[in-house]
């Protein structure tokens, strides 16, 4: 930010103060009050008092993101081509575009990240401080903000925006971009009009939800769809949906809301599907409670490959206490989950589907046995040739995947 285009943001702010009006809530009035400024500036820059700025539009443009925007960041939330932003120190300031990072020119000073992240906060409820370092929590654009402070970071806060995109709606959208075949995204589709409970699963940034929400804009019309999530990542477009967040426990450590009761609650309000954003803990354990019951479902979890996710899945539920054992949890998992769609991001930042898998509904072992469906070669997702072991789903929806996978059903 220059010296202009600071004395004029102070200059406005001290005009609201005295007025005692939101410029956050009135976007017209905020460019008023800048524009009025401005001119004040431009008359006393003409006598020679001041420095002339040279472009008063991009000036303009920068004091109404710092009075009802986000500051210096601005810019980059609204460029559609960057997906996720992060601030090491206030002049270390990281971009990554199609999974590539950059580190941009925007220079920042501590008070600054601060003011910027209380300001993202003021929207969300939560907050960040000494008893409470860590804080996930929405932006108004769907965003998602991480932030963490010292002691547990060293010096600096550590801030992480992670975009979504909107751009992709669909299956056939994520055809069109190489990430799916047009097979795999037919049979996928016909997954979930079956009821399929699929497990979403891949790396930090290998497009999970991305692939979530492409899923779910695959079903019903008429489908009540519930979703849970630690903060609002999902973005849905269909017409009958309930999405629900975590709460972090207040200041005298109460009102905290967890995964776990969230799912708990999902289940009283009459879903067709269920949804849980992430699974990481003894959550599971409520899901696949959950999908034993028939309720369809949807999740996704970090896991290095399909099996490696089915193998996540029969550990977490665990978590959830000592009269939990894998004798339970194996079986469950094999009968409870249908198939697994494995994401991935190469070096170069490109995402796609690795490999679908179906289970058997069998255990072998410590191990739940699963079919290979689609599986990666040389870069392009191909079928198997075989198909899915378990059939009653497809036949009572009145669907055969033999029409995709191009085999004759057993």
């Amino acid at each position: 930010m220059s010296e202009a285009v600071r004395m004029i943001t102070e200059q406005v702010r001290s005009r609201v103060r005295l007025d005692g009006v939101d410029l956050a809530s009135d976007a017209d009035l905020a460019r008023r009050y800048v524009r009025d400024e401005l001119q004040r500036y431009s008359e006393r820059a003409l006598s020679g008092a001041l420095p002339i700025i040279p472009d008063e539009h991009q000036a303009a443009r920068e004091v109404v993101a710092a009075l009802t925007g986000f500051g210096a960041l601005q810019p980059l939330l609204d460029d559609p081509t960057i997906e996720e932003i992060w601030i090491n120190a206030p002049s270390r300031v990281f971009i990554a575009r199609d999974g590539v990072p950059e580190l941009t020119a925007v220079v920042l000073t501590e008070r600054g990240v601060r003011d910027l992240v209380e300001r993202m906060l003021q929207a969300s409820g939560r907050r960040v401080d000494l008893s409470s370092p860590f804080v996930d929590a929405s932006l108004p654009d769907g965003s998602r903000l991480h932030v963490v402070i010292p002691d547990i970071t060293h010096r600096h806060w550590a801030v992480n925006i992670r975009k979504f995109t909107r751009r992709i709606r669909d299956l056939h959208q994520l055809v069109a971009l190489g990430s799916l075949s047009q097979q795999a995204a037919e049979f996928l589709r016909m997954c979930v009009l079956a009821g399929q409970n699929i497990l979403v699963s891949g790396a930090t940034q290998a497009g999970k939800t991305t692939m979530l929400n492409a899923l779910l804009s695959s079903g019903r019309p008429n489908e009540r769809i519930v979703t849970v999530e630690e903060t609002f990542e999902l973005d849905l477009v269909a017409r009958d949906v309930v999405a629900m967040q975590c709460r972090q426990p207040s200041l005298e450590g109460t009102g905290e809301i967890t995964l776990r009761r969230l799912i708990k609650e999902s289940l009283r309000m009459r879903p067709d599907r269920l949804v849980v954003g992430e699974v990481r803990e003894a959550e599971s354990l409520d899901l696949l409670i959950a999908l034993n019951s028939g309720l369809p479902g949807m999740c996704s979890l970090h896991a290095n490959s399909a099996q490696d996710a089915l193998a996540k899945l029969c550990t977490l539920p665990l978590l959830a206490g000592r009269n939990i054992d894998a004798a339970f949890v194996l079986p469950t998992v094999a009968t409870c989950v249908d198939i697994v769609v494995h994401c991935a991001m190469d070096r170069h930042g490109r995402r796609r589907v690795e490999e679908i898998l179906a289970l058997t509904g069998q255990v072998n072992g410590a191990h739940v046995e699963a079919t290979p469906i689609f599986g990666s070669e040389h870069g392009t997702l191909r079928p198997t040739g075989s198909l899915p072991p378990k059939l009653t789903k497809f036949h009572a929806a009145g669907l055969d995947p033999a029409v995709v996978l191009g085999r004759e059903a057993s």
